[in-house]
């Protein structure tokens, strides 16, 4: 729906464009922020700690898209907590590969020894069929936790490069946000240069691909630091200083604010924010080491979607929402240009 509050609608411009926000979290295991990348024996206890958005959807209007992990989706515990978020906040469920502990694991993988530390190998360098194998031992735990296909998809630490794509519409998957604009990872994927906003793929037939927002300062000042870096370890460090985004534990309210309008001031039609489930549990990341800052991440969403709904013609869409509305929103194919995007 699109919101408006009757005290502020002289705040609300009424001819301007709506914006479809989509709400999104990774809902993982523990651990990931220490760089243990357990093949076993994670805990999922935050998973418990979703019921606390309810109100995001059912009072703010902002359905979420909850990308799982396979390590949530074997958990009974875990289960029943989306179950209730979906049946009682439209919550929708969606898929999240981290292949490093989805089956089918390799002798090493597969051992007593749960933790692994560094990162895991690229998604790229994995053999195909292993890489689609373990894509659907996740698809189909998905299934059968949902009764239904799950058909929106975002791959564990942004690692997707363009040659995996046509894997994932191969596998029925028809909306991708695993792009992060502004963003090199070492040795993996350049996502700097992708657009704001969603496009459609021409090497993935009927994949949309929505990157989450994040926006520079300045397009020029972007493209110039890309085309200086050529490949440096350094490219990345823009995404410090000279990127703007709502995501809430990147960023503070006044740059998630100052994010939302130019986005909109440009052009923009889809805002995209997201936050992993991890970092609703104190001690469950580095910028979330105790209860206080828990409440606190909380109340700057809360507060950052009530300003939205109350100054700005925004509609709260999942991700298959904003998929099913795409075919009418003229939304165009990918862009030229360099990267994994």
């Amino acid at each position: 729906m699109t919101h408006s509050n009757n005290t502020l609608d002289s705040a609300m411009d009424p001819y301007e464009p709506e914006l479809r926000v989509i709400v999104s979290l990774d809902v993982e295991e523990e651990g990931l922020f220490s760089g243990n990348y357990a093949a076993t024996g994670c805990g999922v206890r935050n998973v418990a700690l979703l019921r606390r958005l309810a109100p995001l959807t059912n009072e703010l209007g902002f359905p979420l898209t909850l990308f799982c992990a396979h390590t949530v989706f074997t958990n009974a515990e875990a289960c029943e907590h989306l179950a209730w978020m979906r049946d009682h906040c439209n919550a929708e469920i969606a898929a999240h590969l981290h292949h490093w502990s989805t089956p089918p694991l390799d002798d090493a993988q597969n051992t007593p020894q749960a933790e692994k530390n560094g990162p895991p190998t690229r998604t790229d360098r994995l053999p195909r069929q292993l890489l689609r194998q373990r894509l659907r031992t996740l698809l189909d735990a998905g299934r059968e936790f949902q009764g239904a296909p799950l058909t929106s998809f975002r791959m564990g630490r942004w690692d997707l490069k363009a040659s995996v794509r046509p894997l994932l519409a191969e596998e029925g998957i028809t909306f991708d946000s695993s792009v992060c604009p502004l963003r090199v990872f070492h040795d993996g994927p350049d996502h700097f240069l992708a657009p704001s906003d969603p496009y459609w793929l021409d090497d993935a037939p009927n994949l949309l691909e929505s990157p989450v927002t994040q926006i520079p300062l300045s397009r020029s000042l972007a493209r110039l630091w890309h085309n200086c870096a050529k490949g440096a370890d350094w490219v990345d460090r823009f995404h410090f200083w000279g990127a703007l985004s709502p995501n809430p534990v990147w960023h503070s309210a006044a740059v998630m604010r100052a994010a939302t309008r130019l986005h909109m001031a440009r052009g923009g039609r889809v805002l995209s924010l997201f936050w992993h489930s991890s970092e609703m549990l104190p001690g469950g990341s580095p910028n979330i080491p105790d209860q206080k800052a828990a409440d606190a991440l909380y109340g700057k969403i809360y507060d950052f979607l009530a300003w939205l709904a109350r100054n700005h013609a925004v509609r709260g869409v999942t991700a298959a929402q904003l998929r099913a509305q795409a075919p009418g929103l003229d939304l165009g194919p990918r862009p030229a240009g360099k990267g994994d995007w």
